[in-house]
């Protein structure tokens, strides 16, 4: 009974969801303010997330049955890392084996699952975000999988995040080393393509193939996408705090350091226009790989 709960209240389900939504809030009213607008109310998300579960669910005439499996694989890997992560924060102990590992493949769930759905549909403008989100998930997970790297080396091989928090609270945060700086900068580019933010918004791109990826989606499949996504938009930025920011994971301090990334994951997402596909590709097998690669290669001098 314990876990279950673990799983669907706190720091489960139910948590993560409240949060996530929260910070979709908090989202749309920075970007409200930066573009001279109010902004919606704190409880906007969820009344749309209301709104939808009330809608008809429509199926094309065509599609797969993955067509209906596919948002709820996303969601289901995405409450497991939440409930995960959040475990180990509070008990950092209670860290398993290869846990930074099983993390790592369930974040790239929810993209597979928005490709399997897409593509389940039939639909030429879903197939069209289906390819640019599997290019995109090639472009940005190299630079990804290198920072990681570089935490676990800095951590004396440690492939528990617990192991890597109690690491950071004897040394200080794995952030502040030249490695760990250049290989935060190149998380920090890969966690909003993972989110499909800004420059990154290439599979669902409204005003090219409306929407993409999600474009014969409605109803029940719809909202949990939706949910899915604003999970991830807590427990992502939570994940690189955790690897690089992770010496004091208190409350206060913990918050702090969330809505500061928040804060610039929606600044960056506001001030850049969307890239091309291409274009994407090339910004991360050169920018952000040159300085993870660099970085690495940093973290392994010791530095």
């Amino acid at each position: 009974m314990k876990y279950i709960l673990y799983y669907l209240i706190f720091p489960g389900f139910l948590f993560s969801s409240i949060v996530g939504l929260l910070a979709c809030w908090v989202d749309r009213k920075v970007t409200a303010r930066l573009q001279w607008r109010v902004g919606p109310p704190w409880h906007q998300n969820f009344t749309d997330l209301v709104k939808l579960l009330g809608k008809e669910v429509i199926v094309p005439e065509s599609a797969k049955l993955t067509f209906l499996l596919s948002p709820y694989l996303g969601l289901i890997s995405v409450v497991l890392v939440c409930t995960g992560l959040g475990r180990i924060i509070i008990l950092p102990l209670d860290s398993f084996g290869v846990d930074l590992i099983v993390f790592f493949y369930l974040l790239t769930v929810p993209a597979i699952a928005l490709i399997i759905g897409a593509s389940a549909s039939r639909n030429p403008l879903a197939s069209v975000g289906a390819s640019r989100e599997a290019k995109l998930i090639l472009a940005y997970e190299l630079p990804f999988i290198l920072a990681i790297i570089v935490v676990v080396i800095k951590s004396r091989g440690a492939i528990q995040i617990g192991q890597i928090i109690q690491y950071q609270m004897i040394f200080g945060s794995n952030l502040f080393s030249i490695s760990g700086f250049l290989s935060f900068i190149a998380a920090i580019f890969c966690i909003q393509a993972k989110l499909g933010t800004g420059l990154f918004d290439i599979a669902e791109a409204d005003q090219e193939i409306m929407c993409g990826t999600l474009i014969e989606y409605s109803g029940l499949p719809l909202a949990i996408f939706k949910l899915t996504k604003a999970l991830m938009l807590y427990i992502v930025p939570l994940f690189i705090i955790v690897l690089f920011l992770g010496r004091d994971l208190s409350p206060v301090f913990l918050t702090a350091k969330y809505l500061m990334l928040l804060v610039i994951i929606i600044l960056f997402k506001n001030t850049n226009p969307r890239l091309r596909i291409d274009q994407a590709l090339r910004f991360f097998w050169r920018i952000p790989t040159l300085l993870a690669g660099a970085a690495v290669v940093l973290a392994i001098c010791g530095l």
